[in-house]
């Protein structure tokens, strides 16, 4: 925590929103009105309105031992961002609500917002409201986003059909080797004083852990390829629950391979490292934030030509399963055993 700490009730609720929100800009022609009345005011004319909502909990989806305030107020936005853009929408706007404990101070929250505000700028969005209260459980982060989707455009979990190719875009499992490589420092650390965390030439993998990005860009790319996915979803708890989410809203099975994963070389480096599945982490880990969707047979030859898509399997008939084809070819069933806060 800064030493030179101003107490958030020095300045109260609503000078405090003033103090973190002076420094953001209306970017959105569907933002009339932002932060600094009872509501906001958007006009999205013939657009379809998106909504996404997250709640994230200190102790359940982060911990500040080892995550900064600007990489949480940052990731917070992009994971909302994310969700939009799986329904191949554009987020605009969004909301933050804050629970806080008096251990926080105006600049811990300073750093939130710069976070927060480095995202809106970086995608185009506008913050326009949201609430803060008093907490006695530590920091509680909910946001919500708006976003806008053209008609006939928007894409759903339930789209895909039988013989329908599976795609996934970046790689898989880096987020979840962050984890595991912070956590291992963690517990290393056990309060010393000068304990320096060995992090060399595994940088990669902190990133997608601390500061994952929405694939804007791959929505983009499909948008000017002339590319509109049957179904679409992003993988945030793992690419068996997500893969399970499509087979099960779309009535369908799937086949997936397992040497068309991709796979990045520091996430192959640690996991073995650690002892760990390669596989299972790639299958399970969650918060990649990388899109899953699926597509018509023909248009195998236009999307296996776009840079950071990879091909990795079909869709099939729902009475054929959902299995994962290994290298040796025995087959075993998918599961949804990624991130689930509930258990």
């Amino acid at each position: 925590m800064n030493s030179n700490r101003t107490e958030i009730a020095t300045l109260g609720e609503f000078g405090l929103i003033r103090r973190l929100t002076e420094g953001f800009k209306i970017k959105n022609d569907s933002t009339l009105k932002g932060v600094g009345d009872d509501a906001a005011v958007l006009d999205y004319k013939d657009k379809r309105v998106l909504v996404t909502t997250d709640l994230l909990l200190e102790g359940i989806h982060f911990d500040l031992v080892y995550v900064p305030m600007k990489h949480l107020g940052y990731k917070s936005a992009v994971v909302n961002f994310s969700d939009i853009y799986a329904m191949n929408g554009r987020p605009r706007q969004l909301t933050v609500s804050l629970g806080l404990s008096a251990r926080f101070s105006v600049e811990d929250l300073e750093d939130f917002y710069a976070g927060l505000q480095s995202a809106c700028d970086a995608y185009g969005v506008d913050l326009i409201g949201g609430d803060t209260s008093a907490s006695v459980t530590g920091l509680t982060v909910s946001i919500t986003c708006l976003g806008e989707g053209e008609r006939g455009k928007i894409v759903r979990r339930n789209g895909a059909k039988d013989t329908d190719l599976i795609c996934v875009s970046g790689d898989l499992g880096a987020a979840y080797m962050g984890l595991q490589l912070l956590e291992r420092e963690k517990s290393v650390f056990k309060g010393e004083k000068d304990f320096a965390p060995d992090f060399a030439g595994k940088e990669y993998l902190l990133e997608r852990q601390l500061k994952p990005e929405a694939r804007k860009d791959i929505i983009e790319m499909l948008d000017t390829a002339g590319i509109l996915p049957t179904s679409m979803i992003d993988i945030s708890d793992g690419l068996s629950s997500e893969l399970l989410h499509i087979s099960r809203e779309s009535r369908t099975g799937c086949r997936i391979y397992e040497d068309r994963i991709p796979v990045d070389y520091q996430t192959a480096a640690l996991a073995e490292q650690f002892n760990m599945s390669l596989t299972t982490a790639a299958l399970n880990g969650g918060e990649d934030y990388e899109l899953l969707f699926t597509v018509p047979l023909a248009c195998h030859d236009a999307v296996a030509a776009l840079t950071g898509i990879s091909i990795i399997g079909h869709v099939t008939k729902p009475e054929l399963g959902n299995y994962l084809t290994g290298r040796d070819g025995g087959e075993v069933e998918l599961r949804a055993q990624g991130w689930n806060s509930l258990k």
